[in-house]
């Protein structure tokens, strides 16, 4: 192929808008490396928006002995904490210890513990969770987060929404983030840096012609298809990551994923505190209870094998039904069906390593270099939403062996937008906007303060009334922030802006978000 000199070349292209191709394309464009990324649908539209939301160090995962894995996610908590504040906070987490606890069967811990103590008949016994949590405290130095503590449920505030069968409980410190907007606001600082960030945006084919990428690419809503040249190719397509290296690049490969689906069920709020639940069931299995959007409570998540990418992730009646008597083992109020409000489900794309069960698959991320088309593609299994940012200093790590001039790590500490303030200063910032615009309500301050920080300002602008802002949408959502959402984070879609933007779903009918998906559909044809 003869380059003449109007090809434009990029250093990566960057096939997947999820949290590990968005954290990729801002750590590198941040170095300076030409940078396209393409996502078929909207950004985090998959895996990415269907966490449990934690930024956590996977307490569970110790007794699959996974220490670097746990200590690399303890230690990144707080990297993190401070350079998004408006997305992610510190959360305590309460443990209910009973002597029934379980073990899962086929975790290490579990069968070390059989062979050296079978008279236990699997039961986790107290002594090995305070083991556990008193590494959880020490592996990765902590600075901004509290320490382990024990909690009489008798008399606390914890033990009231739960069965009186529980007298003790262990509490430890974790952070919650908000997944979808963590990847967008990686995805718009990685565009201020100067990637070109493509929504909506299929990949047909990838083809190394002496030594370059060639990547057929396919708008979705036009329908037009457009060439683009790469001198590496980055797979962060998630659960589609093999698909890609099979039927998009056509490359012969061992290297597969397994795809455990895990889903979650959203309920009225189930207690008034705003600490989260460690629960541990009889099947050795555990699950969160977290307080959620101010009036719910979000409960998951299930381990369930999933075969195909291609069809949609959804939380069956089953998993339903499990999550609802887990909880029900638990809390006094009998939880039936009828007090689910929302359910969300995703699918966790592991690196397949041959482990017996879903749940015992490894949390890690591999990363793999292909080279056998002639031309470098760099593929990634796996990953947590606590690594990425890890993950993606590992993977420019590799692409620095592809790449001349590659400069070193800078993302850690550099805030996100609107992350530009302290740790402990959401307080201080809805008050000021407060201030700034009287007619804001607490709760209608907080939203834009959780989800713009410092940029809250500038998606109100100038408006010294609600009238200023436009159009109502209902749910405080106004024209003024959907012009923002669209011309600033890539909203294309109602549902792009309810379920992924914010959570206003939860608190919208059906026939505002039909309006606002009629608004925009006309606002993008202007």
């Amino acid at each position: 192929m003869a380059h003449s000199e109007s090809i434009e070349v990029s250093d990566l292209f960057i096939i997947g808008g999820g949290i590990n191709g968005c954290g990729i394309a801002r750590d590198a464009a941040g170095r300076g490396l030409s940078v396209t990324l393409a996502e078929m649908n909207d950004l985090a539209s998959a895996t990415s928006s269907a966490s449990t939301k934690l930024f956590h160090g996977g307490l569970r995962y110790l007794e699959y002995f996974e220490f670097r894995l746990v200590r690399e996610a303890l230690i990144e908590r707080e990297v993190l904490l401070k350079a998004m504040p408006h997305i992610s906070w510190p959360m305590r987490f309460v443990l209910p210890y009973h002597k029934d606890m379980r073990f899962e069967s086929d975790t290490p811990t579990s069968k070390l513990l059989n062979t050296v103590m079978p008279w236990m008949k699997g039961r986790r016994p107290a002594w090995l969770i305070r083991l556990g949590l008193f590494m959880y405290d020490n592996l990765g130095g902590r600075e901004v987060l509290p320490g382990t503590k024990t909690v009489d449920l008798r008399s606390g505030p914890e033990g009231l929404p739960l069965e009186d069968r529980f007298e003790k409980a262990y509490e430890y410190s974790d952070c919650w983030v908000e997944d979808s907007r963590l990847v967008v606001l990686n995805a718009r600082d990685a565009e201020a840096r100067g990637a070109r960030i493509l929504v909506g945006t299929q990949v047909l084919s990838a083809e190394s012609e002496d030594g370059i990428w060639r990547i057929e690419t396919r708008d979705t809503e036009t329908g037009q298809t457009q060439t683009h040249y790469a001198r590496m190719l980055v797979n962060g397509g998630g659960p589609w990551v093999g698909d890609i290296i099979q039927t998009k690049v056509r490359v012969n490969s061992r290297e597969g994923v397994r795809l455990v689906r895990g889903s979650h069920i959203v309920t009225k709020r189930l207690f008034d505190h705003d600490k989260c639940y460690f629960l541990q069931g009889t099947d050795g299995r555990i699950i969160f209870a977290i307080p959620y959007e101010t009036d719910f409570t979000l409960i998951g998540t299930t381990d369930a094998e999933h075969s195909d990418p291609s069809v949609k992730p959804t939380c069956t009646p089953e998993e339903r039904d499990y999550l609802l008597s887990f909880a029900n083992q638990y809390f006094k109020q009998d939880l039936t069906q009828d007090d689910v409000v929302w359910t969300y489900s995703g699918v966790r794309p592991l690196y397949d390593d041959g482990a017996s069960s879903a749940t015992a698959a490894t949390r890690d991320y591999t990363l793999k270099v292909d080279t056998s088309t002639g031309a470098p593609m760099l593929n990634i299994f796996g990953g947590k939403i606590t690594t990425y940012r890890r993950l993606a200093e590992s993977a420019l790590e590799h692409i620095a062996e592809h790449l001349p001039n590659v400069s070193g790590p800078w993302t850690a500490g550099v805030a996100l937008p609107g992350g530009d303030f302290p740790v402990d200063g959401v307080s201080n910032l809805t008050a000021q906007l407060k201030t700034d615009y009287p007619f804001l309500s607490d709760y209608w301050a907080g939203r834009l303060i959780r989800a713009y920080g410092t940029e809250a300002q500038a998606v109100l602008g100038d408006a010294k009334s609600a009238e200023d802002l436009g159009r109502d949408f209902g749910a405080t959502l106004t024209e003024a922030e959907v012009n923002w959402l669209m011309a600033k984070e890539y909203a294309r879609h109602a549902e792009d802006i309810v379920w992924r933007r914010n959570k206003l779903g939860l608190r919208l009918s059906e026939e505002q978000i039909a309006d606002l998906e009629t608004w925009m559909a006309e606002q993008r044809k202007a």
